[in-house]
């Protein structure tokens, strides 16, 4: 069954997923969660004018949009590499209100950013490097070496292949130290994993509706 467009608090789309009973993003307001989680808490916490990106659940590609428009406005290279296993359609695409929401620059770019194709990186703008792959990260692991990890699987409760200590390992084994990761699950396994793995977790205030999220940097 194909996934559900709800209209979140902030006017923003999410999708429901009914066969998981689970949002892709927080009913609270999906653009409000995104920019709180993976820009402020992760982006723009690195100082660099270079930077690489690991984003476990491409989705709606709304995080590659708000990275992408970050990277524009402050001139910030940025190298994005986004593993997804079930890419949603093109007609549920089209139907996603986030171009409108992000003004002429991000109607463009969140149009570039789903034309892209898979497999292949592609310089979407000047300082936005997209490398879309079709990914299961339960069988697979990514290569590469990265700064910021944006961990946007479904919940653990719904998914919880995806937060095993196997899972965990590949993605430490791509990151070096200073690299941070983030995500909204703030579960004491997953703390004690990253822990157990070299990275130093801290909680951070969360978005609207959720009290705290966790980022986590490599030691």
């Amino acid at each position: 069954m194909d996934p559900e467009i709800r209209v979140t608090a902030d006017g923003s789309h999410t999708l429901y997923v009914p066969s998981l009973d689970e949002h892709y993003h927080s009913h609270f307001g999906a653009v409000t969660e995104s920019k709180h989680i993976f820009i402020s808490a992760g982006l723009a916490s690195i100082e660099s004018d270079d930077i690489s990106i690991l984003e476990v659940g491409f989705g709606t590609g709304l995080n590659a949009l708000l990275t992408a428009l970050y990277a524009d406005e402050r001139q910030t290279k940025v190298s994005y590499v986004t593993l997804e296993k079930f890419p949603l359609s093109t007609v549920i695409i089209k139907e996603l209100n986030y171009r409108s929401l992000a003004g002429t620059a991000g109607e463009r770019l969140f149009d570039s950013i789903h034309a892209a194709p898979w497999e292949t990186a592609v310089k979407v703008t000047p300082w936005f490097t997209l490398h879309k792959r079709e990914f299961d990260l339960t069988t697979m692991a990514p290569e590469g070496l990265y700064d910021i990890i944006y961990f946007d699987a479904f919940g653990p409760d719904k998914q919880p292949e995806m937060w095993t200590i196997e899972v965990m390992r590949k993605i430490a084994a791509v990151t070096h130290p200073g690299s941070v990761l983030v995500t909204y699950s703030a579960k004491g396994k997953l703390k004690r994993m990253l822990r157990e793995l070299g990275f130093e977790v801290k909680l951070l205030p969360g978005p609207p509706g959720k009290r705290v999220i966790t980022r986590a940097v490599k030691q």
